[in-house]
């Protein structure tokens, strides 16, 4: 199947709920069934990186195009418990979706909209990039950042329960959006 096979449908699937990484183990479930059906799926999903190196714990962001791992938690010395995001991983992951966004996609899978997108930083330039492309979407987000979530992506997107049946309920739809345009 050729990029953009929903472009007139183009939504953007947004699962709320609290736990990080159960969330991002659903998403990458998801884009994994996708891609076994041959469509091209890009973006990228958290993942706990192999050595933590913080009592924060350690996360590397997977490109689902090329299957790096680029790693975004950065270490801020023994005993340190502020937050170890580090912006530059996370800006360097924007890029890469943004270039794979770019080369075409069927679906693009974005880890979270956060904090960082919400201050106009982190994945949100991948986001806006899916958004112009008419590319369907799938991110995951925090219950407290629905307000700037909404005042992002206005009515672009479906609020999803972190379930898989929700997830495929709304991809079938957007399908069935396409067929009848």
């Amino acid at each position: 199947m050729g990029a953009n096979i929903f472009r007139r449908a183009a939504r953007i699937g947004v699962i709320t709920a609290e736990s990080g990484a159960e969330k991002q183990a659903l998403l990458k479930q998801f884009a994994d069934r996708r891609r076994g059906e041959g469509l091209r799926v890009v973006g990228v999903v958290e993942l706990a990186a192999p050595d933590a190196h913080s009592d924060c714990g350690a996360l590397d962001l997977l490109d689902l195009a090329t299957g790096t791992r680029i790693a975004i938690s950065q270490n801020l010395g023994p005993g340190s418990t502020a937050c170890n995001l580090d912006p530059g991983g996370v800006a360097m992951a924007c890029a890469a979706a943004q270039r794979a966004i770019e080369a075409g996609a069927d679906l693009v899978v974005l880890s979270k909209f956060g904090k960082l997108e919400a201050a106009n930083g982190g994945l949100r330039d991948a986001f806006a990039a899916a958004m112009a492309a008419e590319t369907p979407a799938l991110t995951t987000l925090k219950p407290t950042m629905r307000d700037e979530w909404a005042n992002f992506a206005g009515p672009l997107f479906d609020e999803l329960p972190p379930e898989l049946d929700a997830l495929e309920n709304w991809w079938r739809g957007l399908a069935r959006k396409r067929s009848a345009a």
